[in-house]
């Protein structure tokens, strides 16, 4: 996040606190119409050099709800490990993923969100879309996504690029958005990531790949924004990555910079301001369940938290 994200945080206090002089706590309110959660994965991001550049949208997120730039990602700090934890809200020692290989998985046990959705409530319209394969095919040993959602986008980014496999999925998502009426949603954008590995840096063009998926987000939001029935709906926008990086590009091990990772839970029923717990990686897809109101049931025995919702 940029600067301007503690001086517009400020604001919105200011702004808060003019309403309910006027309006008599209105804004508190809980949030009405449809819930729906939109789960957008920005690969390999280090919460330090994202406050370096410019991400005007990503900041636009962070001041209207929940932001946390010392959220804790999983041992070891690879994809495979990472976006399992994402997706299932249980660590490596539940899920057994911990390399790329995605060897010893227990996703019977332990479902990603969107196969959780389905089969608790499958009236919900769920989409996926992602450029690593991984995460959406049987490519090495996955998916992490299973094949019960709704619709499954599959675009390999060694093939067609990083950048434009990025590009195609977000086009995708904002057609969905435009055309359809999904529920639960998830972007992967793999680029920032590969392009690090490419440049074994965390130099300019990783700081260039981060802000090209900063205007992702942008147009992901505007989508969501532009839809008809918008001001019947509750939307809860969480954007999160995988790992973070060391200063070379790599990544895997235990260091602060390879483990910590930022976290944001943006929309009508996001409270904002900072996180004000630990947060942590897990958190993610418990708390879109939280939003969509399906209760968490203790026996999944998942290791996430709501975090980030209250109004």
């Amino acid at each position: 996040m940029s600067a301007g994200h503690s001086r517009a945080a400020l604001v919105l206090v200011l702004l808060g606190v003019a309403a309910t002089a006027t309006c008599g706590g209105s804004e508190h309110e809980p949030p009405t119409g449809a819930k729906k959660v939109l789960l957008i994965g920005i690969d390999g991001v280090r919460p330090d050099v994202l406050a370096e550049v410019e991400t005007p949208n990503l900041d636009r997120l962070a001041d209207r709800g929940t932001f946390a730039d010392d959220a804790r990602t999983g041992f070891p700090t690879m994809s495979g490990p990472g976006w399992s934890s994402f997706l299932t809200g249980v660590w490596p020692d539940k899920h057994g993923v911990t390399t790329n290989e995605f060897e010893n998985k227990h996703y019977d046990a332990f479902p990603d969100v969107f196969t959780r959705i389905e089969s608790l409530r499958p009236d919900l319209n769920t989409w996926v879309a992602a450029d690593w394969l991984p995460l959406v095919t049987s490519d090495h040993n996955g998916p992490v996504i299973s094949d019960a959602v709704d619709t499954k986008h599959v675009l390999d980014g060694y093939e067609v690029g990083w950048s434009e496999g990025d590009e195609l999925t977000v086009e995708l998502a904002a057609e969905a958005l435009a055309e359809s009426d999904p529920d639960a949603m998830f972007v992967y954008l793999g680029n920032p990531d590969e392009t690090s590995h490419q440049h074994t840096s965390i130099g300019l063009e990783y700081r260039s790949a981060i802000e090209l998926a900063d205007e992702h987000v942008g147009r992901l939001v505007g989508a969501i924004e532009a839809r008809p029935t918008y001001d019947q709906e509750d939307w809860l926008i969480l954007v999160s990555t995988d790992h973070g990086r060391r200063a070379n590009g790599g990544h895997g091990g235990d260091t602060p910079e390879e483990r910590t990772i930022f976290y944001i839970a943006s929309g009508p029923s996001a409270t904002v301001g900072r996180a004000g717990v630990e947060t942590s990686i897990v958190d993610v897809p418990v708390t879109a369940l939280a939003h969509l109101g399906i209760p968490i049931d203790p026996a999944w025995n998942l290791d996430g938290k709501v975090v980030g919702l209250g109004r």
